[in-house]
């Protein structure tokens, strides 16, 4: 699978790290360099790539602003690189794939671009399936590409909205879905519903644990680097040592 990729960054040596570093990824093709936000949203409706690695502070656009330029359709995967920590959970609100602290080095960015390659074939997955009816009212606006999982149960297939979803459990090969009091159950492990579920919304907080960023309601330290994630409902879970980078990474600075 080839991607058509773009790098942006006002600093020339911090182009050309990434540049050296993405050598080593055989499949992608740099289409453009761009040094601020306005060429950065003009190389996007130009070479309309797969994916952009952005810094978040730019001269004339910043990240934020030419994601929002970018408009609806034929968006691409996008991973912010800064020197930054404060903008992590406005980038994950943004639907981006991943947010790299400089400095980085080669293993979390490879990190990064396989998220970004699961995000690709998602969505050129998505957009080789035949067309679905039009709706009766056009200008109705369009589901995103995965907002919501069918549950095969008893001969009935039932559609969970992700924003209802407010933790994931690990159960063997399956997984259970906690829906507020209801508990339903996916024909899937934890390692493919994590890749099937937008990394914007859901995070990994131990090895059988996945909780929707959205329902988070308090994070509170414990012993030996370990975290209780608390819920909106009152719902209290273990965030282990082993996921705590990625975790709080992923759902911003929320703690000292």
């Amino acid at each position: 699978m080839r991607l058509r990729v773009i790098i942006a960054d006002d600093e020339a040596l911090a182009r050309q790290r990434l540049r050296r570093l993405l050598r080593d990824e055989p499949d992608f093709e740099i289409v453009a360099e761009c040094a601020t936000g306005a060429e950065t949203l003009q190389a996007i409706h130009d070479h309309l790539p797969d994916l952009v690695l952005m810094d978040v502070r730019m001269p004339e656009l910043d990240a934020f602003e030419v994601i929002k330029g970018m408009g609806p359709h034929r968006t691409p995967a996008v991973i912010l690189v800064t020197a930054h920590d404060m903008f992590a959970v406005r980038a994950f609100e943004a639907g981006t794939v991943d947010y790299l602290l400089k400095p980085f080095d080669r293993a979390r960015l490879t990190e990064a671009v396989s998220r970004a390659r699961a995000r690709v074939k998602r969505v050129r997955e998505a957009v080789s399936l035949p067309a679905a009816p039009q709706p009766l009212d056009s200008r109705e606006r369009p589901l995103p590409l995965v907002d919501r999982l069918a549950v095969k149960s008893y001969g009935r297939i039932t559609l969970i909205k992700l924003t209802d979803i407010g933790w994931i459990e690990s159960a063997n090969n399956y997984c259970e879905l906690h829906l507020g009091n209801a508990v339903r159950l996916f024909r899937r492990n934890m390692t493919a519903l994590e890749e099937l579920l937008p990394g914007s919304l859901f995070v990994r907080i131990s090895r059988s644990l996945m909780v929707n960023i959205e329902h988070i309601k308090e994070l509170r330290a414990k012993s030996h680097g370990d975290y209780t994630v608390v819920l909106r409902d009152g719902k209290e879970l273990t965030a282990s040592r082993n996921y705590r980078e990625g975790f709080l990474r992923r759902v911003g600075r929320l703690v000292d």
